[in-house]
């Protein structure tokens, strides 16, 4: 008795340090909460301004009918709902004011302890996971959520998100209907929308959910915790500066998550908040981390005159189909987002001469819509064959009269200069396909008279080379092989 009582005890420390980590330190807005902050005092409840809790109750059933579409969609990969009993809580009965069960612990998957498991149906992290984590650091916010990251006892760094107690969706929710139960379980259907669609939707470009935690913190039982994949955040003036080989990778990545978005098994969804911020960046692979705002039901229409697909810079209208929906209206609005946040700045800039004619053609087509996303991603992957083949250099590499002498097993440890884009701030290291390739990029460089292959490569398999103004000193490396111009 007296080690169950233990055990309970040292249970229920576990789930108030998390709880505390997840909805006392977060903060609104972008900057990092301080430790200890208080959420402040919730205001008294009042009848609202749109019908009191009966107008609150009336969006939780919205919001919560919306999440069990989605949760009975099709049989597609990996298909798996929440725990039934958990949906159940979240329905809405009584806008949250009755105490569901304490929530119990789902145990951790097989191997080793603490690491997510891999994609696949099987089980999922839970509670028990959240034990003794360490490192926690606080990610970013938004409306809705707060996003922390967080190292497993078994040393893996997963992200959590759960409803930010201090943003402002539940702020103005409290402010408008003075029900805090009942507008947290507004927001977190959100959350729960997310979690079903990160499961429905698997692909290697949508973050991989390694599961969730219900647990009671503050004065609300109950609340939910995701636990994802943890990504970068993807900052385009950093991009910008990256080799357009990684920015290529980037423009690939969209372009296959938005051909499985107009083909997945719910439909043809679209993300309605559709921008940089939404999206992260794992090993180099873009993947859509934010999926609340996503919509797969097709715009209703009566003629073209209801499918004006609208923009900041400019309007399109779609056709109206036979069945009363506006044909392709959320393929081509992720089509067109992608190229406004996306495409028009990575994809031409610095790419290799004899691609940028077909560069030039999907920025185009995609700017006017003239091209769906298939057409889109069949066209990219025809320029990563191109790259990846080395087929690109049959009419752009000359034949040099320059000769290189090899030292093999060599290197040349100074002697840098820069270039852009380089993949390294403080040298000129660049990718080739081959030898040849490396010769033309020396000789293109007015500094550059040797140049250093290393044994790393790239995604696409090219190798890496320094590009050196000289070769004063030359040392052993038996991991890289040197070239220097001949005299002569």
């Amino acid at each position: 008795m007296r080690r169950r009582r233990a055990a309970v005890a040292a249970g229920f420390c576990a789930s108030f340090l998390l709880g505390s980590v997840l909805n006392v330190l977060f903060a609104p807005g972008s900057e990092p909460p301080r430790p200890g902050q208080s959420p402040g005092p919730s205001p008294a409840p009042g009848p609202g301004r749109r019908g009191g809790r009966g107008e609150l109750a009336r969006q939780i059933r919205a919001r919560y009918e919306e999440v069990q579409r989605y949760s009975r969609g099709g049989p597609g990969p990996g298909a798996g709902r929440p725990e039934r009993r958990r949906l159940m809580d979240l329905a809405p009965g009584g806008l949250g004011l009755q105490r569901p069960r304490p929530p119990r612990a789902r145990p951790l998957p097989d191997g080793a302890p603490g690491w997510p498991p891999a994609p696949g149906p099987g089980p999922r992290l839970g509670c028990a996971a959240l034990r003794n984590v360490s490192g926690a650091q606080y990610v970013g916010s938004g409306y809705t959520k707060a996003v922390y990251r967080v190292r497993l006892p078994g040393g893996a760094a997963v992200a959590l998100k759960a409803v930010d107690f201090s943003g402002h969706d539940l702020g103005s929710c409290v402010r408008e209907f003075g029900a805090r139960r009942g507008c947290y379980r507004l927001a977190a259907h959100k959350l729960l929308k997310e979690m079903v669609l990160l499961e429905r939707l698997r692909h290697p470009n949508v973050l991989q959910l390694y599961g969730y935690c219900y647990q009671d913190s503050e004065d609300i039982p109950d609340t939910l915790t995701t636990i994802t994949e943890l990504g970068a955040p993807v900052e385009m003036i950093q991009l910008l500066q990256t080799s357009w080989e990684d920015r290529f990778r980037i423009c690939l990545s969209l372009g296959r998550l938005l051909h499985h978005l107009a083909h997945s098994p719910l439909g043809s969804v679209t993300l309605l908040d559709f921008r940089p911020r939404q999206f992260v960046l794992v090993d180099g692979e873009l993947k859509v981390t934010d999926l609340d705002d996503a919509r797969v039901e097709e715009t209703p229409c009566a003629s073209s005159a209801d499918c004006i697909l609208e923009f900041p810079a400019r309007n399109f209208t779609l056709p109206c189909s036979a069945q009363g929906w506006c044909d392709g209206m959320n393929e081509k609005r992720n089509l067109y987002n992608a190229y406004r946040f996306f495409f028009t700045y990575l994809l031409p800039h610095s790419a290799p001469p004899s691609l940028r004619p077909l560069l030039d053609i999907i920025v185009n087509a995609t700017g006017e819509l003239t091209w769906g996303v298939d057409e889109t991603l069949a066209q990219l992957e025809m320029v990563l064959n191109l790259y990846r083949s080395g087929q690109y250099l049959q009419n752009s590499t000359t034949s040099s009269s320059a000769e290189y002498q090899r030292i093999p097993d060599s290197t040349i440890p100074q002697e840098d200069y820069r270039c852009w884009p380089s993949y390294h701030h403080g040298s000129c290291l660049l990718s080739v396909f081959n030898l040849a390739e490396a010769v033309d990029v020396c000789e293109s460089h007015a500094q550059c008279h040797a140049f250093v292959v290393t044994n790393q490569t790239t995604w696409t398999g090219r190798k890496l080379v320094f590009f050196k103004t000289g070769w004063n000193q030359v040392v052993p490396d038996p991991n890289r092989t040197t070239y220097v111009r001949a005299a002569g």
